[in-house]
């Protein structure tokens, strides 16, 4: 058992204890970041003279030759070590002998699994970054494509008003975009260097913080040791971002099933996507989305139990703390992959424009314009809610639309009506007179605003 902490024990821990204590099969995950923070530091030690520029230079080379060795496959992490972190120093000692046991100086393993953490979860975050960028992208490809595709909006899930698809696929789109934004703001917040903060109360070398942090691209160095290595609030961030992902997802998800049942009939999702009935051939199931969507909850979970365990914790560093990483690695992981997925099945989806639209005209959606049409010839609206609401059960009874009603069964009902009501009631009048900022006849604005927005990075 590799363990960097034996000189006060006088007898070895119990196995149950050290497997139960260990992290080494998962915090493996930041093996790069923890290289990288130890070569920012020897590299800073040096700097400051309590290293020779010799010393730092053996180090460093020993931890590349970790690293090629690890990536080559010559050299495994295996659980004989406690953490990543005994991993690397006990390889470094083997391999350059006592210049590598300096590896560790004005540095305590607190400070160190936080910046390794740190590291790791704003890596993560410039990849979820790109894939959330990906999916707008594939929403505004959409969006430019179906400009013109009727389709009803729905409120409590009965249809309300037409709007066309690519209104519909822009609210999501605005979704995706606070979630960017959200991201952006974390690895903002976050981007302040823990190393060099001890086990929580600073060391007596002369470390440069600052420089160190300039070498690992923070913005600086953080204002307090003791939060320093306390800290866990950018992990809580970063796990109630993913969850509203997550929650983005999940919706979307559910409409993607209801389109695809055989009731809505809306899209037909690629085979590529799809799976079917072990006895019903007849089958074709949305199994990417309904997983997405049960997928939802093992990320929402992640962020409970972390705020749960960091709740009670007085300061500073508690061992409680280790349990931020299976956590949050497998909600990273989670999300990442469902990002992908779902884009790849929207990407291959197809949607059936005449089944929207004939559901549009079929589901009284106009129904808002009859009634605009006759307070715009005099009418009072109330006394319009009720005309129109007659002209819906006349509809009802006969089984027709109201496009398809008659000039004379209109004015049976109300003799305002004239022939130019149909013109005022057609799904693409009810869609296209609808030009203020963001509603469905100003998409055209919109998807060119969304294609400046993807090109600023």
């Amino acid at each position: 058992m590799a363990q960097l902490w034996g000189g006060r024990f006088t007898k070895e821990t119990d196995q149950l204890v050290y497997n139960f204590n260990a992290s080494i099969g998962f915090d493996q995950k930041f093996f790069s970041q923890d290289v990288k923070g130890s070569i920012a530091h020897v590299t800073m030690l040096a700097k400051q003279g309590i290293l020779t520029e010799q010393e730092r230079d053996d180090i460093i080379g020993g931890l590349k030759s970790i690293v090629a060795d690890v990536e080559a496959g010559t050299l495994k992490i295996t659980g004989e070590y406690e953490d990543i972190h005994s991993f690397v120093e006990a390889n470094l000692i083997d391999r350059i002998g006592d210049t590598g046991k300096k590896l560790h100086t004005g540095r305590s393993r607190n400070d160190q699994v936080a910046l390794d953490m740190k590291l790791y979860v704003r890596d993560e975050i410039s990849q979820l970054d790109q894939l959330v960028k990906h999916l707008l992208g594939t929403l505004n490809h959409i969006m430019e494509e179906n400009l013109h595709t009727y389709m009803p909006g729905f409120t409590h899930l009965q249809k309300a008003q037409p709007i066309t698809l690519a209104h519909h696929m822009g609210a999501y789109f605005e979704m995706f975009r606070r979630d960017r934004e959200r991201l952006a703001d974390i690895s903002r917040r976050m981007n302040l260097c823990p190393l060099g903060s001890g086990a929580l109360a600073g060391t007596t070398y002369p470390l440069d913080r600052e420089y160190t942090a300039k070498l690992l691209d923070f913005d600086g160095a953080t204002r307090n040791s003791m939060d320093s290595v306390a800290d866990r609030d950018y992990v809580i961030e970063l796990l109630s971002a993913l969850s509203t992902i997550m929650m983005h997802l999940s919706r979307f998800s559910e409409e993607v099933i209801i389109w695809n049942s055989n009731e809505y009939q809306f899209v037909e999702i690629d085979d590529a996507y799809s799976t079917g009935s072990s006895i019903m051939p007849q089958k074709k199931n949305p199994d990417i989305a309904e997983l997405v969507r049960g997928k939802t909850g093992r990320v929402y979970g992640a962020l409970i139990s972390l705020l749960t365990t960091m709740k009670g914790l007085p300061l500073a560093y508690n061992k409680d703390m280790q349990e931020d990483k299976e956590l949050t690695f497998d909600a990273i992981d989670t999300v990442k992959g469902c990002l992908a997925l779902f884009d790849g099945m929207l990407a291959t989806m197809k949607f059936r424009s005449d089944v929207m639209e004939n559901s549009a005209k079929h589901g009284f959606t106009n129904a808002t314009d009859a009634a605009d049409y006759l307070v715009n010839h005099g009418v009072p609206f109330r006394d319009a809610h009720g005309i129109v609401g007659r002209l819906v059960l006349y509809c009802l009874d006969k089984n027709i639309s109201l496009d398809q009603m008659s000039l004379a069964e209109y004015q049976k009902i109300s003799p305002v009506f004239q022939d130019d009501i149909y013109q005022a009631i057609s799904i693409k009048t009810c869609v296209e007179k609808r030009t203020t900022k963001g509603a469905p006849g100003a998409m055209e604005a919109a998807v060119e605003e969304n294609r400046r927005y993807l090109m600023e990075d």
